[in-house]
């Protein structure tokens, strides 16, 4: 049956986000807008070089209408080098790269500036191979070595390279810079008494500990001149006593303000003690710091304030400005979801904004394994250079394109074909589009994958695709409809034999014959009776079989989890979820087995098997969930001979979400 798509909404106009659309001046340079496209660790560098890949992923977000793009930032000195895509430090052959970059954004409307880093105690010697440098020799939170105290040469040593690479972003175009001073990196070291136990002018009061970053500061202006923006970027938790929070934070913001010398401060959340709210998933609260940044704005008497941290939505930046909690906001995952972000609301379009799920999965996800860093819901992000950015070149010719399939892949091919103008009919056995990305989107706190949904419903209601909703096709009722081109994202299902890759010699879980066997998805459905005592089989580490032990939990189940890995959560380390979330499944009573997997299924009990030591124990349970790797579904492409077909995502091989998008995407723009 043909379901006529849904009117758009109500779009969330231009009038309804005034604040933030409104401009602001900052040291002459007008602001078309209070929405900044804040700093990030890309990874694109080339051999220590900007290059093409993030001369346009920056660009994107100017053409998208950010009013600042603060980049990607440059380490000042050996000593502070924590990632091996960052930018050369103390050199001057940056200069002329940067001014490719620095030129196109300056001309697409938008105000750019660098951030200038050192990490301080907390670096990485696999990249450095050099002693980290610190105030009191601390010892690092981002491996498990020390630091090396640092002389008052050495102090000086770095006041001039911070200085240094100021005049280096000047000259490369830059019209201001950020000084680092978040996370607990080396200026937030020397501000806070914990990790600074000085007792010569650089430590015990305020004013000695300040005066390495004020004479950071005080250097750059004077090198720099009076009409170059200099900003401080802070950080608050509440994490640990040790570190700088609220009337102590603010302190230390007060007395950089009063020099008249810092045009605006940034407050992020988290740090190098507490990495997990550094770059907070959907696990923690939106508009993080807007409390901190309210406080921030009752010291400053020259200084705007920007909040950051979970700032997703240009609802979140108006209400933030709107209440008065901050002169400006960050928006970076935000607008990695949705370059245009800023346009768009520009334009009386905020509806049309394709929300940031705060998944990290692939921008600090690959960030965190050393790749550049990219979007589970746009994979444009990183390769805007090689596909013309987040817009769509129009087909040359159109054609009637049949999609079958409306999960991630599916939805993503169907928008894309439909944006480039082809006639698109998207066919789906499910009541509702989204596939197993819906049913992630019903476990806990994971809503925002939902409103995602209602966006591409929206899309596709804006760029007139057909949706044909309980429609299951075969071969014949493909043919019938006449396609030019068929793109089958046919999905993936649960594998029902139970095999376990770290039982190889078993094709079939012994006794899953008994039943009261089922699937996350199963479990999602509410199609499952596990019972009260249920074990979760989780191979994979990330959401879907953790994701539906912690729903089973807030249902009151008694809840095991048995995985081969070491930890509960392990692919979600790169996300930095994995803690977060151990610690309310904890909380929920749920029980963990690392290091285990199920030998047998007797029907009201598992038992498993110490990959260890090899030992074996009975878990009584009433429901086993096996969250295995599934397979792929395909029951069309052998019968559709004759027709250009493209098979994508799970049903070419299950995989996460991502690749679905990405290969939708690239579907779309290949037709």
């Amino acid at each position: 049956m043909d379901t006529p798509a849904k009117a758009p909404g109500a779009g969330g106009g231009a009038v309804q986000h005034p604040r933030v659309l409104s401009p602001v001046t900052l040291r002459g340079q007008t602001l078309r807008n209070r929405i900044v496209f804040g700093a990030h660790t890309a990874n694109m560098a080339e051999n220590g070089l900007p290059g093409e890949r993030y001369g346009a992923y920056v660009l994107e977000r100017a053409l998208g209408g950010a009013g600042m793009i603060v980049c990607e930032p440059v380490p000042v000195h050996r000593t502070g080098v924590l990632t091996r895509g960052n930018f050369r430090h103390s050199d001057d052959s940056i200069i002329p790269a940067f001014r490719k970059i620095t030129e196109p954004v300056r001309n697409a409307g938008a105000v750019i500036l660098q951030q200038l880093y050192h990490i301080g105690a907390h670096g990485d010697s696999d990249l450095s191979f050099a002693p980290h440098w610190s105030p009191s020799g601390a010892p690092s939170y981002h491996d498990s070595d020390g630091s090396h105290r640092m002389t008052e040469a050495e102090i000086e040593e770095l006041i001039a390279a911070h200085i240094a690479a100021a005049v280096r972003c000047r000259d490369a175009g830059f019209q201001g810079v950020e000084v680092w001073a978040a996370y607990h990196s080396l200026l937030d070291q020397f501000w806070t008494p914990w990790s600074n136990t000085r007792d010569d002018q650089w430590g015990g009061s305020l004013e000695n500990r300040t005066r390495f970053s004020r004479r950071i500061v005080e250097g750059i202006r004077r090198a720099c001149g009076e009409d170059f923006i200099v900003g401080l970027a802070v950080s608050t938790s509440d994490s640990h006593d040790v570190l700088l929070q609220g009337e102590s934070l603010a302190e230390v913001v007060a007395l950089h303000d009063a020099t008249g010398h810092i045009d605006y401060v940034t407050c992020g959340h988290g740090g190098y003690l507490d990495f997990e709210r550094l770059m907070p998933t959907f696990l923690f609260a939106e508009k993080l710091t807007a409390p901190t940044t309210e406080l921030l704005k009752g010291v400053v008497k020259h200084a705007k304030v920007t909040a950051e941290a979970h700032v997703r939505t240009p609802e979140n930046a108006e209400s933030i400005i709107a209440s008065g909690q901050a002169d400006m906001v960050s928006i970076v995952r935000g607008q990695i979801a949705d370059p245009h972000l800023a346009r768009k609301t520009m334009e009386g379009r905020a509806s049309d904004v394709r929300g940031c799920i705060s998944c990290n999965q692939m921008c600090w996800g690959r960030r965190s394994r050393d790749y550049w860093i990219s979007c589970l819901i746009n994979p444009s992000a990183g390769r805007e250079w090689e596909w013309g950015g987040d817009r769509f070149t129009p087909a040359a010719a159109p054609r009637h394109v049949l999609v079958v399939g409306a999960g991630p892949a599916g939805c993503e091919a169907a928008r894309v074909a439909a944006e480039r103008g082809h006639r698109v009919t998207l066919a789906e056995a499910q009541p509702r589009i989204g596939g197993q990305f819906r049913l992630a989107g019903m476990q806990p706190r994971r809503g925002q994958i939902l409103d995602l949904l209602d966006w591409y419903e929206r899309q596709f209601a804006r760029l007139g695709v057909t949706l044909r909703l309980n429609t299951c096709l075969d071969a014949d009722d493909v043919r019938a409809l006449a396609p030019d081109a068929v793109v089958l994202a046919t999905g993936s299902l649960p594998d029902e034999d139970g095999f376990q890759r770290w039982l190889p010699g078993e094709a079939r879980l012994p006794g899953i014959g008994l039943g009261h066997v089922w699937s996350p998805e199963d479990v999602m459905r509410r199609e499952a009776q596990p019972g009260d005592a249920v074990i979760v089989y989780d191979e994979g580490g990330h959401w879907r079989g953790l994701g539906t032990a912690w729903a089973l939990a807030e249902q009151g189940k008694a809840v095991t989890i048995v995985t081969p890995e070491p930890y509960v959560g392990k692919e979600l380390t790169r996300t930095s979820a994995d803690g977060p979330l151990r610690g309310r499944l904890a909380r929920l009573g749920v029980r963990f087995f690392t290091e285990h997997l199920i030998a047998e299924w007797h029907g009201q009990a598992a038992t498993v098997r110490n990959l260890l030591t090899g030992e074996t124990r009975t878990i009584a349970a009433s429901g086993l969930v096996m969250s295995t790797t599934n397979r792929a579904f395909d029951p069309l492409s052998a019968d559709l001979a004759g027709i250009e077909t493209h098979l994508i995502g799970d049903a070419a091989a299950p995989r996460q979400a991502p690749y679905a998008f990405h290969e939708g995407r690239k579907a779309g723009l290949l037709l």
